[in-house]
């Protein structure tokens, strides 16, 4: 019997759906079975599943409220399968802040909880200021600013290492 995945993400632009897309292919190509719910969707049972993963994106310095809400309610269950965590931000993008370790974010989200997922990774996002609505793309620019990031608004760049994601998905696999 091949082991059931879930992914569930919360994403503000698209750019953890894009990643999740991309781990949902790299379990099916190991022949995995898997399903996957945006956060708001998933109203299922952990135990169904054999490995858990959670995405989350990164939003003003925090990952998706509702996030953090799902992990302490579910937490029981969570320890009872094989769980990994992934978060995207643009901090990612700079050498010495894509490892958990090193991510603020990352570090600060497991501050919070108590959760300690089996796998934990942070991907670089996607800036693409033409799609945010005004005071993001104000904010931003002045976050990108601050942290020496591109500020012109015709700006838009993939981080996003998509081997480092496909690396992610394998390991999964093995979870």
């Amino acid at each position: 019997m091949n082991d059931k995945t879930a992914i569930v993400y919360s994403t503000v632009d698209g750019q953890t759906l894009k990643i999740c897309n991309e781990i949902v292919q790299v379990l099916k190509k190991n022949n995995q079975h898997v399903a996957l719910f945006n956060i708001d969707n998933f109203n299922g049972e952990i135990s169904d599943y054999q490995k858990f993963v959670i995405g989350s994106s990164i939003r003003y310095g925090v990952h998706n409220k509702k996030v953090i809400e799902f992990i302490n309610a579910n937490k029981p269950q969570l320890d009872a399968v094989k769980t990994a965590f992934f978060s995207v931000n643009l901090v990612a993008r700079k050498e010495e802040k894509n490892r958990p370790e090193t991510n603020p974010y990352v570090i600060k989200f497991f501050k919070k909880i108590t959760w300690k997922p089996s796998l934990v990774e942070v991907f670089a996002g996607k800036l693409d200021y033409k799609k945010y609505p005004y005071f993001d793309r104000v904010m931003i620019q002045f976050i990108m600013w601050m942290t020496k990031g591109p500020t012109d608004i015709s700006t838009e760049i993939d981080y996003t290492n998509w081997k480092k994601v496909t690396a992610f998905g394998e390991t999964v696999c093995k979870l």
